[in-house]
């Protein structure tokens, strides 16, 4: 990975680490899990469990975590549809036997959410429905596989967006679809050789505003919609929300090259980071 280039391998495994643990921290504290940020660390660094805490919160952090080597191992090849299937597995770590909520498989049930519109008033997400749902993925995994990974960072910020937000209205699997979406959307980041976008669960709130809000305005989507109905109108605040949260994934990258600076006995210009990622 691209943005390791130049470090101390105690540097980049530290990096990985951090990413590790404050990605799966944040991903899973979204969907309610219950373990803090330093027992995240501890489960995934030592192995052990944390008293007091449910066994299923230690067995999401492990899946995520496991879900992000997947992922890392995924940077050399397109995405197919049995990846997300193997993604799928390792978030959903608890076994549920219901042919209606398979683990691997697409959802055989409709879903949606209540949500708070901008106007301040109860707004029901209707996502794709379990028919359109193959046809509607193979268009997003045909759109994530054609990003252009050397455009500038901006630009794959947009993709981020612009993929998060298809996923989570396509919502294809039963459970699990937010943090497949908050892994998956990185792809073109990461293949790029830029470090991921995490979305931290102190903004958890603004997070699901920006999302419903897009979400209302793209409306159910169908084989007849396509996934991105609506021009970028629809994704611009969520794109605004996601740009906001690269901040802290450079600073964990520019603390990092300070310290191999250091290293080396002279200090990294403000701009020198800049260079690295264009």
């Amino acid at each position: 990975m691209r943005f390791l280039e130049g470090l101390d391998e105690d540097l980049k495994r530290s990096v990985l680490g951090q990413f590790r643990d404050l990605w799966t921290h944040a991903s899973t504290a979204i969907e309610g899990n219950t373990l803090t940020l330093a027992e995240t660390h501890f489960v995934l660094s030592e192995g052990l469990t944390v008293r007091g805490k449910p066994l299923k919160d230690h067995n999401e952090v492990v899946g995520h975590a496991r879900a992000i080597d997947i992922l890392y191992s995924l940077l050399g090849r397109e995405l197919t549809e049995e990846d997300l299937f193997r993604l799928h597995e390792a978030v959903q770590t608890r076994a549920v036997v219901d042919f209606l909520r398979p683990n691997g498989a697409w959802k055989r049930e409709p879903n949606g959410t209540w949500c708070i519109d901008r106007d301040g008033r109860r707004a029901y997400v209707e996502f794709a429905l379990p028919d359109d749902v193959p046809v509607l993925m193979k268009e997003w995994l045909a759109a994530l596989n054609a990003v252009d990974v050397t455009q500038d960072l901006d630009q794959l910020i947009e993709s981020y967006a612009r993929l998060h937000v298809g996923f989570v209205q396509i919502h294809p699997f039963w459970d699990g679809n937010g943090r497949l979406a908050r892994l998956v959307s990185n792809l073109p980041l990461l293949k790029g050789g830029c470090p991921p976008l995490v979305v931290r669960n102190e903004h958890r709130e603004e997070y699901i505003r920006a999302l419903a809000d897009s979400s209302l305005m793209v409306g159910r989507l169908s084989p007849e919609t396509g996934v991105w109905p609506k021009g970028a109108e629809a994704y611009e605040r969520f794109s605004r929300f996601c740009r906001q949260e690269y901040a802290e994934s450079l600073a964990i990258i520019e603390e990092a090259r300070q310290v191999q600076a250091e290293r080396a006995g002279s200090r990294m210009g403000p701009g020198d980071f800049e260079g690295f990622m264009e």
